[in-house]
C-alpha cells in the first residue's frame, strides 16, 4: 500500500512506529521498498556517502534531482522524501520553486528542509503550493559552521525551549512530520508529545514516532567513524571487501572466468576465420 503524508499522521494516531531509511540510487531503493519500510529519504547526506564531500554543503539542486529520480524509479510503496540542499530555500520564492523541482522533476512525494521558526514562512508557502513538507530540527547538518561541528543540540534550558517552540511552529506552518536529530531523549519525548504530527528520530531516542538512519551506516559500509546512535544490523562492508578481494585474486590467477561464464561460436564458422 502506498505510503503518503496522510499515512504518517494516521500511524501516529494509532501509535504505530514509522520506519525510514535513506537511499540514493535505483537498486538500493528497490531493495528497501520491498522490505515494508514506510519512507525513503533521499538525503543531502549523499554529499558525504556518495560524492565524497566532507559535509552536505556542496550538494546542489541538480545533485538532489538526479538522485531522487533514480530512487523514485525503484519505489512503489514507500514515501520518497527529497532533501532541499543548502541555500535552496533562503527565501520563499526560491523555496517554492526548488521544492516544486524535487516533486516535478525528481518525482518525490514530499520535501524536507532544515530549521525551525526561521523557515516557517518557507514551509507555509511550500505547503500552500500543495507540496508536503517534513521539518528538521536539532542537529541540522547544513548549519555545522554555526554549531561548530556535528554536536548534540538542546542540552540546556534555553536551547531545549527553542526546539520545542520550533517544533510547534513547524506544525502550525503545515509540516506533516519533523526529523529530530541528535537531541536528548527526554527532550525528544517532550516534543513528540507536544505536537500532533509525527517525529522521526535520528539520535533522539526511542520515544519518537519513527526512526531514520543512513543505510550505509546501519549495514556498515564505512570502516571509519560510526555515530553513537547507529546500530549495525549487518557488516555488508566486510562482505563486499571479501568479494572484491576474491575477484581480484581470481582474475590475476586466471581462475575467472571459467567455461560456464563464456559464450561459444559454431566451430565451422570459427574455422573460416583462420
Amino acid at each position: 500500500m502506498k505510503n503518503t503524508s496522510a499515512t504518517f499522521i494516521e500511524m501516529k494516531k494509532r501509535g504505530e512506529k514509522i520506519s525510514m531509511l535513506t537511499a540514493y540510487d535505483y537498486s538500493t531503493a528497490k531493495l528497501i521498498d520491498s522490505c515494508n519500510i514506510n519512507s525513503i529519504l533521499v538525503g543531502d547526506s549523499l554529499g558525504m556517502v556518495c560524492l565524497g564531500y566532507k559535509d552536505t554543503l556542496a550538494v546542489t539542486m541538480e545533485d538532489m534531482i538526479h538522485h531522487t529520480k533514480a530512487v523514485t524509479r525503484g519505489v512503489e510503496n514507500a514515501l520518497v522524501i527529497g532533501d532541499m540542499p543548502f541555500m535552496s530555500y533562503t527565501n520563499v520564492e526560491d523555496a517554492v520553486k526548488n521544492a516544486g523541482r524535487l516533486i516535478k522533476e525528481g518525482g518525490a512525494g514530499a520535501v524536507k528542509l532544515e530549521g525551525g521558526a526561521k523557515v516557517a514562512k518557507q514551509v507555509e508557502a511550500i505547503v500552500d503550493a500543495q507540496i508536503p513538507v517534513v521539518g528538521h530540527i536539532g542537529l541540522t547538518p547544513q548549519s555545522i559552521n554555526i554549531f561548530g561541528g556535528f554536536k548534540v543540540q538542546g542540552k540546556n534550558e534555553e536551547a531545549a525551549k527553542q526546539l520545542i517552540e520550533d517544533a510547534k511552529t513547524l506544525e502550525k506552518a503545515g509540516a506533516f512530520a519533523i526529523v529530530l536529530e541528535c537531541i536528548p531523549r527526554d527532550l525528544a519525548e517532550l516534543i513528540t508529545n507536544a505536537i500532533s504530527i509525527p517525529t522521526i528520530g535520528i539520535g533522539a531516542g526511542e520515544c519518537c514516532d519513527g526512526q531514520v538512519l543512513v543505510y550505509q551506516d546501519m549495514i556498515s559500509m564505512f570502516q571509519g567513524f560510526k555515530p553513537k546512535f547507529v546500530k549495525e544490523y549487518a557488516n555488508v562492508g566486510e562482505i563486499m571487501m571479501e568479494a572484491f578481494k576474491a575477484y581480484d585474486k581470481e582474475v590475476k590467477s586466471g581462475v575467472f572466468p571459467e567455461e560456464k561464464h563464456c559464450f561459444s561460436i559454431d566451430a565451422a564458422a570459427l574455422a573460416k576465420l583462420y
